[in-house]
């Protein structure tokens, strides 16, 4: 490609952009046009690079097609001809007519500077929220970038078509100003939405109320599930009055349908919430610390404006001189000084003093400001002497929303078979909602952006924050899915956290030399019901540290720990779209994850026949990566040479541990000949020291099967033992009692044809056969004659017995004089029919990450 000499006339970031991509072109810039330096500060175009060497065009070149202009010039020297200028059109008469469409258009300048001939267009859709500042981030800034330079390189390659410009639809307009933004109330919603929009930023639609003229910003029209409940603002000429909701201020058309604003500016130049409008000044100001002193003072306040000679509590950004330019580099050096801070520039018309600034900052830093951001309506219940607070809806894009339709059921309490709540029910619109939050803020947000490290450190925070609410975490396990408190406390959360915390650690060490490891994208995780939180942080915590978002659904009994994990993310500062939940069915919910074609790797933890239905439609869909925890019939083998006591306490533990709802439960015991009737005699005497009653009472150690079709499962699970001619030597029948409780079990003389030696309960019931006394290979191919391989484990004081066995054992995972003892550095997983991939460990991180490999020559 030729290279040409270029002058470029222009400011802004836009302008510096154009610059510098037309130098990696090649292209040598013999001058730099742009505006004066303001108040000692030079226009970004001027930073570049070259000093400037004249003062472009003045302001107010107004123009064309609903719309004003943005622009950039470059001149390709020598000759007139070879001038050209680009120009957006797409605002704010775009947005204010309700147009779908809009584009930019370079064309060749001529005597008019805005009537020479087309030479390139590109196009895009407006979508019913936009507005000029995220049509201008989204669109018309990358792409008229990219439209500029390749514009010179159609130029320089003589390939530049000249198309006349139509005049059919043209239209001259001039720059909306405030005068001009007066709402008009004499229009449906939807026309009064567009004007707002239309006017956002600059100038902004005003009205008067209250005696004042109020500016309304960030209007929607999706105001689904909106109840205009809470205080009348009367607003001259309107046709009824507005109504502040803690969603924000509705206001409404004269065909009555509803419109809602979010941010208000007040006649005095101060931003507020809407939903704020009524409340009085803010009297909570943060103490803060000395550390958040000092990052006060290095904020670039004070660079940005240095005509302020000492910047005070009160000193006003946009009063001192700021101008919308200076509201990009602020945000910009602050998110640098705090890490990746999630700041917008929203923030700081919502905080325009320096006082009101650092008091966000702070919030923001702390945490302390995310429960505003997001409306969460709560389930209440005094339980546990707590008085709980559950979300109940969907979490999608950070916000607690009602499932289309408004759909829900009820989420019952095993313990007595009542009604916890009515819970959101997704449908297949709300899985593709999901998705595309997660997908966009895997692409476009926060989450992409920020370090490793601060990966690292907001899931730290989650951690903690789950740590602080441990009790309350711990309750709702024990009334949604029947925990045992105590348990429920130690483990279901306990492990929660140290796996979160684990994983967090790993964020800032995911390099391996020679090869790159890009996350997996969007993730969909499919959870069970037996350790509702537990199972959702084994491969979420894994999942985020990795870099990806995530769309997880929580098994259909046991929602309510899973929204209060969302509530949690939200607090820890976890960018909005990064975590999604939804509530419904697998056939529904679970199968359109699994068929969605930007989700790109799901991990499944259930039975095995789901989980060669869900492999199926990942590889039908687009070959999406998959992992699966599935089935188990575990063997525990104890030898004659065990310590006994030992063997009874963990046989106990292997079997009874979560009422039996334990994927690696032993399913199957194999016990020595020769100590077996010693054996099943101590478990019984133990199993009828187990006080079965409510989970929350902390002597309980047997609580209520998790819901009523498992229950039902396992009374027809022991009756096919008994028909059998397996001996049931205790329990086998439902407690006599209100919910869903089942005796601990003990079957023995169960030989290897019958159907309880080879499925699995997934429930209280011990499955006992003996085994000949020093015939160890034998009781090997016993345990080993089952499609499953999920766990196993061995009792023998012998060293060199428990090695061998150990090694030819089919399982993942190998227990010696243990049981239940996993950890959250080791890896967890299946083989065979127990699936494939791994959970937990460095292992499980391979499972959300990709490997590349990048070949270089110099």
């Amino acid at each position: 490609m030729p290279v040409w000499r270029i002058a470029v006339i222009g400011q802004s970031l836009f302008g510096q952009e154009v610059y510098c991509h037309l130098r990696k072109e090649g292209h040598e810039v013999v001058g730099v046009f742009t505006v004066p330096d303001k108040d000692g500060k030079a226009d970004p175009l001027g930073e570049a690079g070259i000093s400037p060497l004249g003062v472009g065009q003045e302001g107010g070149c107004w123009r064309v097609t609903r719309g004003h202009r943005s622009c950039s010039q470059f001149a390709l020297l020598p000759g007139p001809s070879s001038w050209t200028q680009a120009f957006i059109l797409v605002l704010p008469r775009t947005l204010i007519h309700g147009d779908k469409k809009g584009g930019f258009t370079i064309f060749w300048a001529d005597d008019g500077l805005d009537t020479g001939d087309l030479l390139l267009q590109k196009e895009c859709e407006i979508l019913p929220d936009d507005t000029v500042s995220t049509l201008y981030n989204r669109f018309l800034f990358p792409e008229g970038i990219k439209g500029m330079v390749q514009a010179v390189r159609l130029i320089a390659e003589g390939k530049a078509p000249r198309l006349p410009q139509p005049e059919e639809g043209a239209t001259y307009e001039g720059i909306q100003k405030k005068e001009t933004a007066k709402i008009n109330w004499e229009q449906p919603a939807e026309a009064i939405h567009n004007w707002i929009r239309g006017n956002d930023k600059v100038p902004g639609a005003w009205t008067e109320a209250c005696g004042q003229k109020l500016t309304f910003f960030n209007s929607t029209l999706n105001t689904e599930g909106l109840v205009p409940e809470g205080e009348d603002l009367p607003i001259l000429g309107a046709h009824r009055p507005g109504v502040v909701t803690k969603a924000g201020l509705i206001l409404f058309g004269n065909d009555d349908r509803m419109l809602l604003v979010k941010n208000i500016q007040l006649e005095d130049g101060k931003m507020i919430p809407a939903s704020h409008f009524f409340k009085g000044a803010d009297s909570n100001a943060l103490e803060l610390t000395e550390e958040e002193l000092v990052m006060a003072e290095a904020s670039a306040w004070k660079r940005i404006l240095p005509s302020v000679l000492e910047v005070e509590d009160s000193t006003d950004f946009f009063k001192s001189g700021a101008a919308s330019v200076d509201v990009v580099r602020l945000v910009e050096e602050v998110k640098e000084l705090c890490d990746g801070l999630e700041l917008e520039n929203e923030d700081v018309y919502m905080a325009t003093t320096f006082g009101d600034f650092v008091q966000l900052l702070v919030r923001k830093l702390r945490g302390d400001d995310k429960d505003s951001e997001c409306i969460i309506d709560y389930v209440e219940k005094t339980v546990n002497k707590l008085t709980l607070q559950m979300p109940y809806q969907l979490f999608i894009g950070g916000m607690f929303v009602d499932a289309e339709g408004a759909k829900t059921y009820e989420t019952i309490n095993p313990t007595d078979g009542t009604v916890i709540c009515q819970v959101s029910l997704a449908q297949v619109s709300d899985v593709d909602k999901a998705v595309a939050a997660a997908k966009d803020a895997f692409e476009n947000g926060l989450w992409g952006k920020i370090s490793a490290r601060d990966r690292g450190r907001l899931l730290y925070r989650l951690a903690d924050l789950m740590e602080q609410h441990q009790e309350e975490l711990a309750t709702i396990e024990a009334l949604d899915a029947g925990a045992v408190y105590t348990l429920a406390l130690k483990t279901h959360v306990g492990m929660s956290i140290q796996t979160f915390r684990y994983f967090a650690g790993w964020c800032d060490k995911i390099q391996v030399r020679l090869r790159l490891l890009p996350p997996s994208e969007v993730c969909g995780i499919i959870i069970p019901w037996n350790y509702p939180l537990m199972m959702l942080s084994w491969k979420t915590a894994a999942c985020l540290a990795a870099g990806n978002t995530v769309v997880i659904k929580p098994a259909q009994v046991t929602p309510l720990t899973a929204l209060k994990f969302a509530e949690l993310t939200l607090k820890a500062g976890i960018p909005k779209g990064v975590v999604n939940i939804l509530l419904g069915s697998g056939s529904l919910v679970g199968q359109r994850l699994s068929d969605h074609p930007d989700v790109r790797k799901i991990g499944f933890t259930g039975s095995t026949e789901v989980g060669k239905h869900i492999m199926k439609s990942c590889a039908l869909s687009n070959l999406k990566k998959v992992s699966l925890e599935l089935g188990g019939k575990s063997p525990l083998i104890i030898f004659a040479d065990c310590d006994l006591s030992k063997a009874v306490q963990m046989g106990m533990s292997s079997v009874f541990f979560n009422k039996g709802e334990n994927c690696i439960a032993a399913g199957r015991l194999f016990v020595e000949d020769s100590i077996h009737d010693q054996f099943v005699q101590k478990v019984v005497e133990e199993v009828r020291k187990m006080k079965i009653g409510n989970p929350l009472d902390r002597d309980t150690n047997h609580g209520p099967q998790n819901h009523e079709a498992h229950l039902r499962k396992l009374v027809e699970y022991c009756q096919h033992g008994v028909d059998e001619g397996a001996t049931l030597v205790c329990g086998g029948r439902q407690v006599p009692r209100p919910g869903f409780f089942f005796e601990p079990t003990i079957f023995t003389d169960v030989e290897d044809h019958m159907s309880i030696a080879k499925e699995e309960s997934f429930g209280p019931v011990m499955i006992i056969s003996r085994f000949a006394d020093g015939d160890v290979d034998t009781v090997l191919s016993r345990a080993n004659a089952t499609e499953f391989g999920l766990a196993s484990g061995i009792f023998t004081r012998d060293i060199n017995k428990a090695l061998y066995v150990s090694d030819k054992l089919e399982a993942g995972t190998v227990f010696v004089n243990t049981y239940n003892k996993t950890d959250v550095a080791a890896p967890f997983g299946g083989f065979k029919q127990s699936g494939f991939g791994k959970d937990l460990g460095e292992a499980a991180l391979n499972e959300y990450l990709r490997v590349k490999t990048v070949t270089f020559e110099y």
